[in-house]
C-alpha cells in the first residue's frame, strides 16, 4: 500500500526536515521518499489545507474497562477510539476487574490487542488489587511487558507503600504515576471548593487535597531518589510546586487533561453529570496556570485520562454520577481549539508525543527516508464536529458532542 502526502508540514525534532514543508511518500509500511516534489503517478494523495505530521502521539493514561467492565469499553473499542484520536500508542489502566496486578494480567492485555493498528502498553498496578496494602510483583509485571505502575483512579494514600515501590522502581529504572488526590479530603466533594459550588450549594472539594498530596510525593520522591510521574494536574499551586521540584533536579514529570485546559468549575452551572471528573474542574485562576506550566515545559505531557461510561453512569442525580470523560478521539481539537493558538503546535505536539516517549522509554520516532512509518496526521486548519454516532468508543460521556473545534485528526500512518 502506497500513499502521498501533498505538503506536509514536519514536527519531527529529531528529523533533519523538521519545520519544512514537504511532500512525503509512504510505501509498505515505510517513508520511502521525501522531497519538495515528488512525482508519483497512481498513488492516493493526502492534500489538504495545514497538513501537519508528526511522530506518533502517545496516551499516557487511558481506562479501556476491559475485563470486567466491557459495557463501558473494550479493548477493541477503545484502540478503535486511540486510532481515530491520532495516537499510535496508548498505555492502558489497571483499574479492571480483575486488576491487572500480575504477569497474567499483562499478558492478557497484550494478547487481546495483538495486531491492532496502535500499540497498548499495560500499565501494572502498584499495590494487589489495588487495595494500597501491599505491593503487586512489579519486577514481574515489567519482564512481561508493563511500561510503567500506578493504582490509576486510587492513587496511593498510604505513604510507607508509595516509598516502598518507589524504591523498588529504582532497581530497574521504574517509573510511578500518581494521580494526586487526597481521598479523606476529597470524600464527599462533588467539585471544586469556592464560589461556585458555594453557589450552588454543592459539597466541594478543596485545591488542597491536590496540593498536599503533590506536597508528599514530592518529599517522597526526594528521599527515595527515584522516578515519578503526577498526572491530573489541576490546581496552580500543584504547577508551582512540580516546576519548583524540577528546578532541584527531582525526576518528576507531570501531564494534564484536554478538559482541565479547556474547562473551569463554571462548566457544572447547570449540574450536568457529564463534567464530573476526578480531579474536579477548577477555577479559571487554575485553568490558567496549567496552560501557563504547559506553555513553559513545567507540565510535560496531555493525557486523555479517557473513563468511558454508559448511559446510566450517567444519567443519575449528580451526586451518584460516574466520574469521567470519554474524550480519547477528541483530544487534539479540544486542546487545540482552547489554547493552540497560544501555546503553539510544536510545544503540543512535544506534550502528545516527544515527551511522553521519552519519559516511558518508548521509541523515538524519526521522520527519515527508509525509517518505518509510525507517524500522526491532522490539520490545524480545518474543524470537527462530532456526534455520539461518530464516535468509536461505547463511551456515553462526552460534553463536546455537537461543538466546532478548530482542528482535525486526519489518521496514523503505521507499518
Amino acid at each position: 500500500m502506497a500513499m502521498l502526502l501533498r505538503q506536509a508540514k514536519v514536527i519531527n525534532p529529531s528529523s533533519s526536515f523538521h519545520g519544512q514543508t514537504a511532500d512525503i511518500l509512504i510505501e509498505n509500511g515505510k517513508i520511502s521518499a521525501i522531497s519538495s516534489k515528488i512525482d508519483k503517478a497512481d498513488v492516493p494523495e493526502i492534500k489538504v489545507p495545514g497538513l501537519t505530521i508528526s511522530a506518533g502521539w502517545v496516551d499516557i493514561f487511558a481506562d479501556y474497562r476491559e475485563p470486567g467492565y466491557e459495557h463501558k469499553e473494550t479493548i477493541a473499542t477503545g484502540l478503535e477510539a486511540a486510532q481515530a484520536g491520532g495516537f499510535t500508542d496508548v498505555l492502558v489502566l489497571p483499574n479492571t476487574n480483575p486488576a491487572i496486578d500480575s504477569k497474567s494480567g499483562v499478558q492478557a492485555l497484550l494478547q487481546r490487542a495483538a495486531g491492532n493498528n496502535v500499540k497498548l502498553h499495560p500499565l501494572g498496578a502498584v499495590s494487589r488489587e489495588i487495595a494500597g496494602k501491599a505491593l503487586a510483583e512489579m519486577l514481574d509485571m515489567r519482564a512481561h511487558g508493563a511500561v510503567a505502575f500506578t493504582d490509576g483512579w486510587y492513587p496511593v494514600q498510604n505513604s510507607n507503600l508509595l516509598l516502598k515501590a518507589l524504591e523498588y522502581v529504582k532497581a530497574f529504572n521504574g517509573i510511578v504515576i500518581q494521580m494526586p488526590v487526597d481521598a479523606a479530603l476529597s470524600a464527599g466533594g462533588l467539585m471544586h471548593e469556592g464560589p461556585i459550588s458555594t453557589q450552588l450549594g454543592m459539597p466541594g472539594i478543596p485545591s488542597l487535597a491536590e496540593t498536599l498530596m503533590v506536597h508528599r510525593d514530592i518529599e517522597l520522591l526526594r528521599y527515595t531518589g527515584s522516578r515519578m510521574h503526577l498526572t491530573g494536574i489541576s490546581a496552580a499551586q500543584s504547577v508551582a510546586m512540580i516546576r519548583a521540584a524540577k528546578a532541584e533536579g527531582l525526576d518528576i514529570t507531570c501531564s494534564v487533561t484536554p478538559y482541565h485546559l479547556a474547562l473551569n468549575d463554571e462548566a457544572l452551572l447547570h449540574y450536568s453529570s457529564l463534567y464530573k471528573v476526578t480531579p474536579p474542574l477548577r477555577s479559571e485562576a487554575d485553568r490558567l496556570a496549567l496552560i501557563a506550566g504547559l506553555k513553559d515545559g513545567t507540565i510535560d505531557c496531555i493525557a486523555s485520562h479517557h473513563r468511558p461510561q454508559d448511559w446510566d453512569a450517567k444519567s443519575k442525580e449528580y451526586e451518584y454520577a460516574g466520574d469521567g470523560m470519554n474524550v480519547q478521539e477528541m483530544v487534539f481539537p479540544i486542546v487545540w481549539n482552547a489554547i493552540g493558538r497560544e501555546v503553539g503546535i510544536e510545544r503540543l505536539v512535544d506534550a502528545l508525543s516527544v515527551s511522553a516517549r521519552r519519559i516511558f522509554n518508548l521509541p523515538d520516532i524519526t521522520l527519515h527516508e527508509g525509517n518505518a512509518a509510525s507517524f500522526t496526521i491532522f490539520t490545524t486548519e480545518d474543524t470537527s464536529i462530532y456526534q455520539q454516532a461518530d464516535l468509536k468508543s461505547r463511551g456515553m460521556n462526552n460534553p463536546f458532542l455537537g461543538q466546532e473545534l478548530k482542528g482535525k485528526v486526519l489518521g496514523i500512518i503505521t507499518k
